[in-house]
């Protein structure tokens, strides 16, 4: 709630999820037709017995949505960016399952793309090529060919990454034009979110990334395992922001499934439990919600308008002495031993060179160290020390052992929060995703889409 989002009209919290989730197919077009008449009861009994053997849920890596075609090759080219960013990993069945996640996200991107052609809300190729080559810059050197040649190698194409970067250009142009402008928020609104903002100080905020994947009652099953695997294949060193942005159906994909600072109050109660147990770096999923699953990865959390000790930068030295080869685990812990008793009659960083060097040892210096870009297992301890401690000394046979001697610290200053401009701009972002997850619904509902 803190921080300011700077990518527009991406939405911040998971309210909401379940109107946006289940339209696509769930129980016919009654239940989403139910958003714009008197809502209806439906009534299904316990006993059901499905008449003929053809199952309408079944559906093949094909459609027509709108009379614009997703081909197969469009849907393999998507899931090629994930199974690359995944060393290729996940089995056939796995893709199979997967492959009908991308489908519903570009038949999504296709129900924008239109719905923006049909307000005159245009995006010209040299806007899509300028972004594309933004991305090529970032991970090529701006090199438009070697992006080209890579996407190529790995199954996929330009032609893919340019059509999603159309899509979100779109959807987001066209919110800009046809809902932003219709947006309001107070002033009397911003002051008493300021005030709340500060009377909740101290009080934890998480930074969360999500994964939401709906799930009509009739494929419940599937898509948990389709969840799950999802979550094995994270675990297993694949991206979640590459998982995010092919597979989510909340419109955080777009951002790799970053929801920004949140409070857990914040969050739907299934979440919000679930959330407050978790440690910095953890997944957790699939998480059942209303209309689907989730998967939740805390990237980061802190205390609101509190100044975070891990953002403190450390000025320390790092002294370390290999062993030679042939030395054996039990000869390794006797040198690190009289290592570590040597450093320790250093007086602080003024005299441990001295030291260093008659040992044999090797120091490096570097006083541009932020706490929270080390490893989390030495961040506290080592925010402990006081100047000229050290921590206890790590390392293995193969690499040699490490001392880290703390020479200074300048602490961070407090954070004030957003200033009044920034926070009416984040509420009225806010506001835009809500009317967006409706726009998109009623888009589905009315949809004329024939699979193949």
């Amino acid at each position: 709630m803190v921080a300011v989002n700077r990518n527009r009209f991406v939405k911040r919290t998971l309210t909401g999820f379940a109107s946006l989730a289940v339209i696509a197919g769930l129980l016919g077009t009654g239940v989403a037709r139910a958003q714009s008449a008197p809502q209806g009861e439906i009534v299904i009994p316990d006993n059901v017995k499905i008449f003929g053997n053809d199952n309408p849920n079944v559906r093949k890596a094909t459609a027509v949505v709108n009379g614009d075609v997703i081909t197969g090759t469009d849907v393999d080219q998507r899931l090629a960016l994930v199974l690359a960013a995944n060393q290729n990993k996940l089995s056939d069945e796995e893709q199979k399952r997967l492959r009908l996640q991308v489908l519903r996200n570009l038949i999504d991107e296709s129900l924008e793309i239109q719905e923006a052609k049909a307000n005159d809300v245009e995006v010209s190729q040299a806007e899509v090529d300028e972004s594309y080559a933004r991305v090529a810059s970032r991970n090529f050197g701006q090199n438009t060919s070697a992006m080209d040649a890579y996407l190529k190698r790995i199954g996929s194409s330009p032609e893919s990454l340019k059509r999603q970067i159309l899509g979100e250009m779109s959807w987001q142009r066209l919110l800009q034009r046809n809902i932003a402008p219709f947006i309001n928020v107070s002033e009397d609104e911003v002051n008493e979110t300021i005030q709340r903002l500060q009377a909740s100080k101290g009080t934890e905020e998480y930074r969360i990334g999500e994964i939401y994947l709906a799930a009509p009652a009739d494929s419940r099953e599937q898509v948990y395992t389709n969840a799950s695997q999802i979550v094995q294949q994270i675990k297993e060193g694949g991206s979640f922001v590459a998982y995010a942005r092919q597979y989510s159906q909340a419109s955080t994909a777009a951002v790799g499934g970053d929801l920004g600072w949140i409070r857990l109050a914040q969050l739907p109660e299934q979440l919000s439990s679930v959330a407050k147990t978790m440690q910095p770096g953890q997944l957790v999923g699939p998480i059942e919600v209303p209309g689907g699953f989730d998967i939740l990865y805390l990237i980061d959390k802190r205390q609101v308008l509190t100044a975070d000790p891990r953002d403190a930068v450390l000025a320390l030295k790092q002294i370390s002495i290999n062993f030679p080869a042939g030395t054996t685990d039990a000869q390794a812990a006797k040198k690190a031993e009289e290592f570590a008793t040597a450093i320790k009659a250093a007086k602080g960083c003024g005299t441990v060179d001295a030291v260093a060097k008659g040992i044999g040892a090797e120091v490096v210096t570097n006083d541009q160290v932020k706490a929270r870009d080390l490893p989390a297992a030495i961040q506290s301890p080592l925010l402990e020390l006081s100047p000229g401690e050290t921590l206890p000394p790590f390392g293995s046979v193969k690499d040699g052992v490490r001392i880290l001697m703390l020479c200074g610290r300048d602490d961070p200053q407090a954070d004030d929060g957003p200033n009044f401009d920034q926070l009416m701009a984040q509420m009225e972002d806010e506001r835009i995703n809500k009317r967006a997850q409706i726009y998109l619904r009623d888009l589905r509902r009315d949809a004329v889409i024939e699979y193949n």
